[in-house]
């Protein structure tokens, strides 16, 4: 498999609104609804570009109940389907996920399970493998470290008998000053009969936010993927 094909869907070409880091934030949340708006120089998805390195537009909201449960949508522009073949029209994704988190008694540790659907809205070619995705997930967090593990219930982002592959996620953001937090995480995606395809991510950033509700982050990103270059990541969003 070229290394043109490696980085078109399979590796999706999470920061996607269901971050990993969001695993401890949604487990103290209040009820009410949420979301933001985000301009950022490239979206990554578990390390890999989904926009050809451009800029993307990004948006969602999520709203979330007294007793844990949540609901929100999230989407984004994007290039790779395209970019990938002449035929194809998509030129966003949207998602939907459901979920329900909380804490383990009075304890430090959180948890966080549920269901992620990845939309791309389009034309496609006769015999085109939908890249259309749903991963159920299952998360824990203490304090500021947190890990989840996806697992897709059909076939990965268009990936031809992918169904069943996994991606494992752990991050650490720790707030060093007031409105300052360091950003580090790493994973590891598997797509089951496709072990050529695994590959491993990583990324260190810094997010500064503001009263206002804005805030500006800066990151570091890489894989081991041959041929993929890192990238240097800049957003600003926007929360209300």
């Amino acid at each position: 498999m070229s290394s043109r094909t490696r980085c078109t869907r399979y590796i999706r070409p999470a920061v996607m609104a269901l971050a990993l880091a969001g695993i401890a934030a949604t487990s103290t949340a209040q009820a009410g609804t949420t979301g933001s708006l985000t301009v950022t120089s490239d979206y990554l998805f578990r390390g890999v570009t989904q926009t050809n390195k451009n800029p993307a537009l990004q948006g969602g909201v999520t709203w979330t109940a007294d007793s844990g449960f949540y609901a929100g949508g999230w989407g984004s522009s994007i290039s790779w389907l395209a970019d990938s073949d002449p035929g194809v029209s998509s030129q966003v994704e949207l998602d939907g996920f459901v979920g329900y988190a909380g804490k383990f008694g009075d304890s430090d540790v959180g948890f966080d399970v549920g269901a992620n659907y990845y939309w791309y809205p389009g034309d496609y070619p006769a015999g085109y493998n939908s890249p259309d995705t749903l991963e159920l997930y299952a998360g824990v967090s203490w304090k500021i470290l947190s890990a989840r593990y996806y697992h897709s219930t059909t076939d990965l982002f268009g990936v031809p008998d992918s169904r069943g592959s996994g991606d494992l996620d752990v991050a650490a953001n720790w707030e060093f000053a007031p409105s300052w937090t360091l950003n580090a995480g790493a994973g590891k995606q598997w797509v089951r009969h496709n072990s050529g395809l695994d590959y491993s991510y990583w990324k260190v950033g810094v997010t500064k936010s503001f009263e206002s509700g804005f805030s500006v982050a800066a990151s570091y990103n890489d894989t081991d993927i041959s041929g993929l270059d890192d990238a240097f990541v800049l957003s600003l969003s926007k929360a209300f």
